[in-house]
C-alpha cells in the first residue's frame, strides 16, 4: 500500500455516494452516526471459547522484549484442527493505521467458524488513528463475527484479545516467524493463508530504510526486505496462499526469491493498491462458506474480490503458482543472454521505455522509481527485433507467464498488465545480492541495458 491510498479511500467514499453508494458505504455512513454511542455496545465476551476448548481469561500481557529478541507469546492447548487459519500480520504503525482498524472491522463481518480460524496480529503507534482507547503497541485478534460491527459499521475492535504487547518491532521479519508459527502451533489447520499487510515497494531490500520492502515501522525505522521475506518461508513453512495487501510486491525478483519456499500460491499487485486494500469481508465470507476449497480457489478469489472493490483505474492483482517460480529465472536468463549476445541494446532501451510501468514512487535512496510488466516487455522485443535467437526467448518468456504456466489467474484495470512485474531500470548494490541476480544473468542485462 503507497501513501496514495487514503486519498483513494477519500476519493472512492465520494465517488460511491454520488452514485448511491453500495452497502458497504451505506454501512459506513450508518457507522458514523454510532461513533459517539458505541460504548453501549462494548462488552466483555467473557472465556474465548473455540471448539470446546477454553483458553484462560487471564492471559498474561508479556514485558517489552529485548531489542534483540521477539515477543513472548502465550502458552496454551492447541485446539483441535481445522480446515483453515487465516494469519494476518497487520503492521499499522505507520500512516495507514486507520485502514488497519477499517480492515479488523471487515473481518469481524465475517468471524471464525468451526472450520476457519481468523487470527491478526496488530500494531499500532502513537500519532494517527485514536479508536479503540488508542492503544500502541501490539496486540492478537481471534476475530469473531460482530453482529453490531456487520449491521450498524462504526470502528469498534469486538475480536477476543489472545496476546497485548507494549512494544514490538514490526519490521522484523522474526517477528512474523514468531506469530505464524505460534498461530500454525496453536491453532492447527489443513490449509494455511499467510497475509503481510502494510506499504510495499518490490523487490528492494536493506533495513533500517525508508519506503523498501515491507511493513514500515515507523516507532523502529525497520521494515522487512526481500530476502528477509524468504527468511520468513523458510521457518514458517507450508503455507498454502501467502497474500501480500501491500504496494508494487508481484514482481519476478521477489516471487525468484520465494522459489524454494513452501508457499503454494502468491497473490499481489504489480501497481500500487488504494487506501481499502482486500476487501476482507467479501474474501473471508467465500472462504467460511467453503472450508473445503484448495489454495488455487482462494487465490483467484482474492484476485475477483480486490480488482470488483477498488475503483483505481490502474488497479492490478494475480496470483502466481509457486512450483513455476523457478522456471521463470530460467527463461528470464536465456533472454538476457540473448539479448546482450544480439547487441540490439537500441530494441531493448525502446522496449524498456515503452512497457507498461508502474510507480513512479519516490525513495530517499533512489530517487523516482519505476517498475516495468515483463511479459509486455518481452512482447515489445518480440515484435521489434531482427535477431532470431532474441526473438525465440522473447517469445518463449511471454508465453511462459500466461494465465495457466507461472499464473493462476490475472486481472488489471488497464492492457499491457499481465501479472508480474520487473526491474529494468536501475542497478545498486542491492540489486546483485538477490537470488535472481546471483541464478541468472538478469542483473548483468541490467546492467548492459542502461
Amino acid at each position: 500500500m503507497g501513501d496514495r491510498k487514503i486519498l483513494y479511500r477519500l476519493r472512492s467514499t465520494a465517488f460511491n455516494l454520488f452514485k448511491g453508494g453500495l452497502m458497504k458505504t451505506a454501512l459506513t455512513v450508518i457507522s458514523a452516526l454510532f461513533l459517539s454511542v458505541n460504548f453501549l455496545y462494548a462488552r466483555d465476551f467473557g472465556e474465548f471459547s473455540l471448539d470446546s476448548e477454553r483458553i484462560s481469561e487471564s492471559l498474561p500481557v508479556p514485558s517489552a522484549p529485548e531489542a534483540d529478541k521477539t515477543v513472548a507469546l502465550p502458552e496454551m492447548k492447541p485446539l483441535p484442527v481445522k480446515e483453515w487459519t487465516v494469519m494476518v500480520f497487520l503492521n499499522g504503525k505507520n500512516n495507514l493505521e486507520g485502514a488497519a482498524i477499517s480492515d479488523i472491522n471487515e473481518m469481524e463481518k465475517v468471524g471464525s467458524s468451526d472450520k476457519v480460524n481468523i487470527l491478526v496480529e496488530a500494531g499500532r503507534m502513537k500519532g494517527y488513528d485514536s479508536s479503540n482507547g488508542d492503544w500502541t503497541g501490539a496486540k492478537i485478534f481471534y476475530i469473531k463475527s460482530d453482529f453490531i460491527g456487520k449491521w450498524f459499521g462504526g470502528r469498534t475492535i469486538r475480536a477476543r484479545e489472545v496476546a497485548s504487547f507494549d512494544k514490538i518491532n514490526m519490521g522484523d521479519y522474526k517477528e512474523v516467524i514468531n506469530f505464524a508459527s505460534w498461530a500454525k502451533k496453536n491453532f492447527p489447520a489443513r490449509k494455511y493463508l499467510l497475509v503481510l499487510w502494510d506499504h510495499g515497494s518490490g523487490w528492494e531490500r536493506g533495513n533500517p530504510v525508508e519506503d523498501k520492502g515491507i511493513s514500515d515501522d515507523e516507532e523502529t525505522g525497520n521494515n522487512i526486505d526481500t530476502p528477509q521475506i524468504a527468511k520468513i518461508m523458510e521457518k514458517v513453512g507450508d503455507v498454502e496462499v501467502l497474500a501480500f495487501d501491500a504496494c508494487l510486491m508481484q514482481m519476478a525478483e521477489v516471487l525468484y526469491e520465494l522459489k524454494d519456499s513452501k508457499a503454494k500460491f502468491i497473490t499481489a499487485s504489480e501497481e500500487t493498491e488504494p487506501g481499502s486494500g482486500y476487501p476482507y469481508d467479501k474474501i473471508l465470507s467465500k472462504l467460511v462458506g467453503d472450508p473445503g476449497m484448495a489454495g488455487d480457489r482462494l487465490s483467484r478469489i482474492i484476485v475477483d474480490e480486490y480488482m470488483s472493490s477498488v475503483w483505481d483505474p490502474d488497479a492490478t492483482h494475480s496470483a502466481i503458482k509457486m512450483s513455476a517460480a523457478a522456471d521463470l529465472g530460467g527463461k528470464m536468463d536465456v533472454f538476457a543472454k540473448a539479448a546482450m549476445d544480439s547487441k540490439e541494446k537500441e530494441v531493448i532501451r525502446e522496449s524498456v521505455l515503452a512497457a507498461r510501468k508502474y510507480g513512479p514512487y519516490n525513495t530517499r535512496k533512489y530517487g523516482r522509481l519505476l517498475h516495468r510488466d515483463l511479459k509486455h516487455f518481452a512482447d515489445l522485443v518480440t515484435a521489434k527485433t531482427k535477431n532470431d535467437a532474441l526473438k525465440a526467448a522473447a517469445r518463449d518468456l511471454s508465453g511462459f507467464i500466461a494465465e495457466g504456466k507461472l499464473l493462476v489467474k490475472n486481472k488489471a484495470k488497464k492492457a499491457d498488465s499481465n501479472g508480474v512485474a520487473v526491474n529494468m531500470d536501475i542497478l545498486s548494490a542491492d540489486y546483485p545480492s538477490l537470488k535472481i541476480s546471483k541464478d541468472t544473468k538478469w542483473c548483468d542485462f541490467v546492467l548492459w541495458a542502461k
